[in-house]
Protein backbone atom coordinates (compact mmCIF):
# COMPACT_ATOMS: atom_id res chain seq x y z
CA UNK A 1 0.00 0.00 0.00
CA UNK A 2 2.82 2.38 0.95
CA UNK A 3 4.72 1.95 -2.57
CA UNK A 4 1.28 1.94 -3.94
CA UNK A 5 1.03 5.44 -2.47
CA UNK A 6 4.63 6.30 -3.37
CA UNK A 7 3.48 5.90 -6.79
CA UNK A 8 1.11 8.07 -6.87
CA UNK A 9 2.41 10.83 -5.37
CA UNK A 10 5.38 10.69 -8.71
CA UNK A 11 4.03 12.97 -11.42
CA UNK A 12 2.43 11.46 -14.08
CA UNK A 13 5.61 11.81 -16.49
CA UNK A 14 7.76 10.17 -14.18
CA UNK A 15 5.41 7.15 -13.97
CA UNK A 16 5.49 6.63 -17.41
CA UNK A 17 9.04 7.02 -17.90
CA UNK A 18 8.86 4.20 -14.93
CA UNK A 19 6.33 1.87 -16.60
CA UNK A 20 8.64 2.62 -20.29
CA UNK A 21 11.76 1.48 -18.11
CA UNK A 22 10.45 -1.38 -16.96
CA UNK A 23 9.09 -2.92 -20.07
CA UNK A 24 12.64 -1.87 -21.51
CA UNK A 25 14.61 -4.27 -19.43
CA UNK A 26 11.94 -6.84 -19.21
CA UNK A 27 12.49 -6.86 -23.09
CA UNK A 28 16.25 -6.90 -22.98
CA UNK A 29 16.05 -9.73 -20.64
CA UNK A 30 13.72 -11.94 -22.51
CA UNK A 31 16.05 -11.31 -25.40
CA UNK A 32 18.99 -12.37 -23.95
CA UNK A 33 17.26 -15.71 -22.49
CA UNK A 34 15.63 -16.06 -25.85
CA UNK A 35 19.14 -16.41 -27.80
CA UNK A 36 20.96 -18.53 -24.70
CA UNK A 37 18.00 -20.51 -25.24
CA UNK A 38 18.26 -20.87 -28.97
CA UNK A 39 21.93 -19.66 -30.21
CA UNK A 40 21.49 -21.85 -33.53
CA UNK A 41 18.78 -19.58 -34.25
CA UNK A 42 19.81 -15.24 -35.67
CA UNK A 43 18.07 -13.09 -33.11
CA UNK A 44 20.53 -10.17 -34.10
CA UNK A 45 17.41 -8.10 -35.91
CA UNK A 46 15.17 -8.23 -32.46
CA UNK A 47 18.44 -7.35 -30.32
CA UNK A 48 19.15 -4.30 -32.36
CA UNK A 49 15.42 -3.53 -32.12
CA UNK A 50 15.08 -3.64 -28.92
CA UNK A 51 18.54 -1.53 -28.19
CA UNK A 52 17.10 1.15 -30.73
CA UNK A 53 14.16 1.23 -28.50
CA UNK A 54 16.68 2.27 -25.89
CA UNK A 55 18.24 4.94 -27.58
CA UNK A 56 14.76 6.09 -29.04
CA UNK A 57 13.21 6.15 -25.47
CA UNK A 58 15.54 8.20 -23.80
CA UNK A 59 15.33 10.85 -26.65
CA UNK A 60 12.14 11.13 -26.35
CA UNK A 61 11.83 11.10 -22.41
CA UNK A 62 14.53 14.04 -22.82
CA UNK A 63 12.80 16.26 -25.56
CA UNK A 64 9.62 16.13 -23.66
CA UNK A 65 11.15 17.24 -20.20
CA UNK A 66 13.89 19.44 -20.86
CA UNK A 67 12.07 22.55 -21.76
CA UNK A 68 8.67 23.53 -24.02
CA UNK A 69 10.83 24.91 -26.46
CA UNK A 70 13.09 22.04 -27.07
CA UNK A 71 10.52 19.82 -27.50
CA UNK A 72 9.04 21.80 -30.43
CA UNK A 73 12.27 21.88 -32.10
CA UNK A 74 12.51 18.31 -31.29
CA UNK A 75 8.78 17.28 -32.87
CA UNK A 76 9.97 20.33 -36.20
CA UNK A 77 12.91 18.09 -36.77
CA UNK A 78 11.16 14.90 -36.95
CA UNK A 79 8.92 16.82 -39.57
CA UNK A 80 12.38 17.90 -41.47
CA UNK A 81 13.47 14.61 -41.54
CA UNK A 82 10.72 12.72 -42.03
CA UNK A 83 9.91 14.89 -45.27
CA UNK A 84 13.88 14.51 -45.89
CA UNK A 85 13.59 10.44 -46.58
CA UNK A 86 10.34 11.41 -48.25
CA UNK A 87 11.39 13.76 -50.85
CA UNK A 88 15.13 11.73 -51.37
CA UNK A 89 13.42 9.07 -52.79
CA UNK A 90 10.98 10.84 -55.60
CA UNK A 91 12.05 11.41 -59.06
CA UNK A 92 12.13 15.07 -59.44
CA UNK A 93 12.31 17.59 -61.64
CA UNK A 94 15.39 20.29 -62.33
CA UNK A 95 11.99 22.29 -62.36
CA UNK A 96 10.96 21.35 -58.75
CA UNK A 97 13.81 22.67 -56.89
CA UNK A 98 12.60 25.84 -56.14
CA UNK A 99 8.96 23.87 -54.79
CA UNK A 100 11.16 21.54 -52.92
CA UNK A 101 13.04 24.78 -50.99
CA UNK A 102 9.56 26.04 -50.36
CA UNK A 103 8.63 22.66 -48.88
CA UNK A 104 11.08 22.84 -46.31
CA UNK A 105 10.46 26.63 -45.72
CA UNK A 106 7.21 25.34 -44.22
CA UNK A 107 8.28 23.40 -41.75
CA UNK A 108 9.58 26.04 -39.31
CA UNK A 109 5.88 28.70 -40.52
CA UNK A 110 4.07 25.70 -39.37
CA UNK A 111 6.03 25.14 -35.80
CA UNK A 112 6.07 28.99 -35.45
CA UNK A 113 2.02 29.19 -35.05
CA UNK A 114 2.50 26.79 -32.44
CA UNK A 115 5.23 28.87 -30.71
CA UNK A 116 3.85 32.11 -31.21
CA UNK A 117 3.84 33.99 -27.56
CA UNK A 118 0.50 36.43 -26.79
CA UNK A 119 -2.52 34.90 -26.45
CA UNK A 120 -1.41 31.57 -26.63
CA UNK A 121 -0.91 28.90 -30.09
CA UNK A 122 -2.41 30.78 -33.39
CA UNK A 123 -4.60 27.74 -33.93
CA UNK A 124 -6.46 29.29 -36.78
CA UNK A 125 -3.13 29.69 -38.93
CA UNK A 126 -1.82 26.14 -37.71
CA UNK A 127 -4.69 24.65 -39.08
CA UNK A 128 -5.07 26.10 -42.80
CA UNK A 129 -1.35 27.12 -43.55
CA UNK A 130 -0.44 24.07 -44.74
CA UNK A 131 -4.02 22.59 -46.67
CA UNK A 132 -4.72 26.29 -47.38
CA UNK A 133 -1.89 28.08 -48.10
CA UNK A 134 0.61 25.95 -49.28
CA UNK A 135 -1.60 24.28 -51.20
CA UNK A 136 -2.38 26.95 -53.69
CA UNK A 137 1.37 28.34 -53.37
CA UNK A 138 3.44 25.36 -54.23
CA UNK A 139 1.98 24.99 -58.14
CA UNK A 140 1.87 28.59 -58.57
CA UNK A 141 6.18 28.22 -57.89
CA UNK A 142 5.97 25.03 -60.08
CA UNK A 143 3.74 27.11 -62.77
CA UNK A 144 6.28 29.78 -62.70
CA UNK A 145 9.46 27.28 -63.93
CA UNK A 146 7.13 26.83 -67.25
CA UNK A 147 7.59 22.99 -67.10
CA UNK A 148 4.72 21.21 -68.14
CA UNK A 149 5.82 17.57 -68.41
CA UNK A 150 4.74 16.04 -64.95
CA UNK A 151 3.16 19.17 -63.06
CA UNK A 152 0.55 17.11 -62.08
CA UNK A 153 2.59 13.99 -60.31
CA UNK A 154 5.28 17.18 -58.95
CA UNK A 155 2.76 18.92 -57.61
CA UNK A 156 -0.08 16.06 -56.24
CA UNK A 157 3.19 13.86 -54.41
CA UNK A 158 5.21 17.12 -53.14
CA UNK A 159 1.77 18.30 -51.39
CA UNK A 160 0.43 14.71 -49.99
CA UNK A 161 4.40 14.74 -48.28
CA UNK A 162 4.21 18.30 -46.42
CA UNK A 163 0.42 17.16 -45.18
CA UNK A 164 1.47 14.05 -44.19
CA UNK A 165 4.71 14.78 -42.56
CA UNK A 166 4.44 18.12 -41.43
CA UNK A 167 1.04 18.78 -40.75
CA UNK A 168 0.22 15.47 -39.65
CA UNK A 169 3.17 15.36 -37.50
CA UNK A 170 2.63 18.78 -36.14
CA UNK A 171 -0.23 18.05 -34.38
CA UNK A 172 2.09 15.64 -31.86
CA UNK A 173 3.46 19.58 -31.41
CA UNK A 174 0.54 21.41 -30.64
CA UNK A 175 -0.99 19.23 -28.34
CA UNK A 176 1.62 19.62 -25.83
CA UNK A 177 0.63 23.56 -25.34
CA UNK A 178 -2.80 22.04 -24.19
CA UNK A 179 -2.74 23.09 -20.74
CA UNK A 180 -3.93 21.19 -17.37
CA UNK A 181 -7.37 19.52 -17.64
CA UNK A 182 -9.71 20.62 -14.47
CA UNK A 183 -10.04 17.74 -12.33
CA UNK A 184 -7.54 15.40 -13.81
CA UNK A 185 -3.32 14.92 -14.08
CA UNK A 186 -3.64 15.61 -18.09
CA UNK A 187 -1.60 18.33 -19.61
CA UNK A 188 0.04 18.24 -23.16
CA UNK A 189 2.65 16.51 -22.32
CA UNK A 190 0.87 13.26 -20.71
CA UNK A 191 -1.84 13.14 -23.61
CA UNK A 192 1.20 13.10 -25.89
CA UNK A 193 2.97 10.13 -23.82
CA UNK A 194 -0.62 8.48 -23.98
CA UNK A 195 -0.57 8.78 -27.59
CA UNK A 196 2.83 8.12 -28.80
CA UNK A 197 3.13 4.70 -26.12
CA UNK A 198 -0.49 3.37 -27.16
CA UNK A 199 0.42 3.44 -30.87
CA UNK A 200 3.56 2.41 -31.00
CA UNK A 201 3.34 -0.78 -28.40
CA UNK A 202 0.49 -1.50 -31.03
CA UNK A 203 3.22 -1.38 -34.33
CA UNK A 204 5.16 -3.58 -31.83
CA UNK A 205 2.46 -5.83 -30.57
CA UNK A 206 1.41 -6.34 -34.34
CA UNK A 207 4.81 -7.60 -34.99
CA UNK A 208 4.82 -10.21 -32.22
CA UNK A 209 1.75 -11.70 -32.94
CA UNK A 210 1.73 -11.75 -36.57
CA UNK A 211 5.64 -13.18 -36.20
CA UNK A 212 3.71 -16.00 -34.02
CA UNK A 213 0.47 -16.70 -34.83
CA UNK A 214 0.22 -14.78 -38.40
CA UNK A 215 -1.31 -17.00 -40.79
CA UNK A 216 -3.78 -15.17 -43.00
CA UNK A 217 -2.88 -11.99 -45.00
CA UNK A 218 -4.61 -8.73 -44.28
CA UNK A 219 -3.29 -6.65 -47.64
CA UNK A 220 -0.62 -9.04 -49.15
CA UNK A 221 0.01 -6.73 -52.39
CA UNK A 222 0.75 -3.93 -49.95
CA UNK A 223 2.67 -5.59 -46.83
CA UNK A 224 2.82 -9.56 -46.97
CA UNK A 225 4.24 -9.46 -43.93
CA UNK A 226 0.72 -7.81 -42.07
CA UNK A 227 -1.77 -10.96 -41.05
CA UNK A 228 -5.53 -10.18 -39.44
CA UNK A 229 -3.40 -12.29 -36.56
CA UNK A 230 -1.13 -9.29 -36.05
CA UNK A 231 -3.76 -6.94 -36.85
CA UNK A 232 -6.12 -7.70 -34.12
CA UNK A 233 -3.96 -9.31 -31.48
CA UNK A 234 -1.68 -6.18 -31.50
CA UNK A 235 -4.50 -3.50 -31.41
CA UNK A 236 -6.53 -5.59 -28.54
CA UNK A 237 -3.10 -6.03 -26.81
CA UNK A 238 -2.22 -2.12 -27.04
CA UNK A 239 -5.82 -1.50 -25.93
CA UNK A 240 -5.59 -3.33 -22.53
CA UNK A 241 -2.40 -1.71 -22.16
CA UNK A 242 -3.98 1.87 -22.51
CA UNK A 243 -6.21 1.23 -19.63
CA UNK A 244 -2.65 0.65 -17.54
CA UNK A 245 -1.59 4.30 -18.30
CA UNK A 246 -4.98 6.20 -18.09
CA UNK A 247 -3.61 8.45 -15.49
CA UNK A 248 -2.08 10.61 -18.36
CA UNK A 249 -5.93 11.18 -19.78
CA UNK A 250 -8.65 12.91 -18.62
CA UNK A 251 -10.36 9.86 -20.44
CA UNK A 252 -13.11 7.28 -18.58
CA UNK A 253 -12.41 3.84 -18.92
CA UNK A 254 -14.54 3.02 -21.81
CA UNK A 255 -13.50 6.56 -23.59
CA UNK A 256 -10.13 5.25 -23.31
CA UNK A 257 -10.70 1.95 -24.62
CA UNK A 258 -12.64 3.49 -27.42
CA UNK A 259 -10.26 6.29 -28.31
CA UNK A 260 -7.35 3.38 -28.20
CA UNK A 261 -8.84 1.76 -30.74
CA UNK A 262 -9.61 4.89 -32.76
CA UNK A 263 -6.03 5.84 -32.93
CA UNK A 264 -4.46 1.91 -33.16
CA UNK A 265 -6.55 1.66 -36.00
CA UNK A 266 -5.42 4.77 -37.80
CA UNK A 267 -2.03 4.09 -36.60
CA UNK A 268 -2.38 0.53 -38.77
CA UNK A 269 -3.75 2.53 -41.45
CA UNK A 270 -0.83 5.06 -41.60
CA UNK A 271 1.71 2.36 -41.65
CA UNK A 272 -0.34 0.58 -44.65
CA UNK A 273 -0.25 3.72 -46.49
CA UNK A 274 3.32 4.03 -46.42
CA UNK A 275 3.54 0.46 -46.88
CA UNK A 276 2.53 1.46 -50.03
CA UNK A 277 4.41 4.31 -50.95
CA UNK A 278 7.54 2.14 -50.24
CA UNK A 279 6.56 -0.63 -52.73
CA UNK A 280 5.81 2.24 -55.44
CA UNK A 281 9.48 3.58 -54.86
CA UNK A 282 10.42 -0.07 -54.15
CA UNK A 283 12.97 -0.15 -51.27
CA UNK A 284 12.11 -1.87 -48.55
CA UNK A 285 12.93 1.26 -46.10
CA UNK A 286 12.60 4.67 -45.86
CA UNK A 287 16.14 5.40 -44.72
CA UNK A 288 18.82 3.21 -42.53
CA UNK A 289 18.92 5.59 -39.61
CA UNK A 290 17.91 3.52 -36.90
CA UNK A 291 19.11 0.21 -36.63
CA UNK A 292 16.81 -2.80 -36.67
CA UNK A 293 13.90 -0.17 -37.69
CA UNK A 294 14.92 1.32 -40.87
CA UNK A 295 14.36 5.41 -41.65
CA UNK A 296 12.86 7.52 -39.38
CA UNK A 297 10.02 7.68 -41.53
CA UNK A 298 9.10 3.83 -40.61
CA UNK A 299 8.81 4.85 -36.87
CA UNK A 300 6.65 8.10 -37.57
CA UNK A 301 4.54 6.55 -40.20
CA UNK A 302 2.02 5.83 -38.12
CA UNK A 303 1.85 8.81 -36.08
CA UNK A 304 1.25 11.04 -39.10
CA UNK A 305 -2.27 9.40 -39.08
CA UNK A 306 -3.39 8.75 -35.30
CA UNK A 307 -1.67 11.83 -34.34
CA UNK A 308 -4.21 14.66 -36.26
CA UNK A 309 -7.16 11.78 -34.81
CA UNK A 310 -6.07 11.88 -31.44
CA UNK A 311 -5.49 15.98 -31.34
CA UNK A 312 -9.00 16.85 -32.63
CA UNK A 313 -10.78 14.46 -30.55
CA UNK A 314 -9.08 15.67 -27.27
CA UNK A 315 -9.90 19.12 -28.90
CA UNK A 316 -13.72 18.55 -29.89
CA UNK A 317 -14.38 16.88 -26.42
CA UNK A 318 -12.15 18.16 -23.50
CA UNK A 319 -11.70 21.12 -24.75
CA UNK A 320 -9.19 23.82 -23.60
CA UNK A 321 -10.29 27.11 -24.97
Amino acid sequence: MNMLAALKSISPVWRMGLLVLSVLVIATIAVAVIRRAKPQKDFSELAARVRAWWVMAVVFFGAIAVSDLFSLIFFAFLSFWAMKEYITLLETRPADHKALVLTFLAIPVQYFWIALPGRGPWYGMFIIFIPVFMFLILPVRLMLSKETVGFVRSASQIQWGLMAFVFGLSHLAFLLTVPSIPGTNATGRTLVLFLVFVVEMSDVLQYIWGKTLGRHKIIPAISPNKTWEGFLGGIASATLLSLAIRFLTPFSILETIIVSLMITVAGFGGGAVMSAVKRDFGVKDFGSVIPGHGGMLDRVDSLCYAAPIFFHYVRYFHSWD
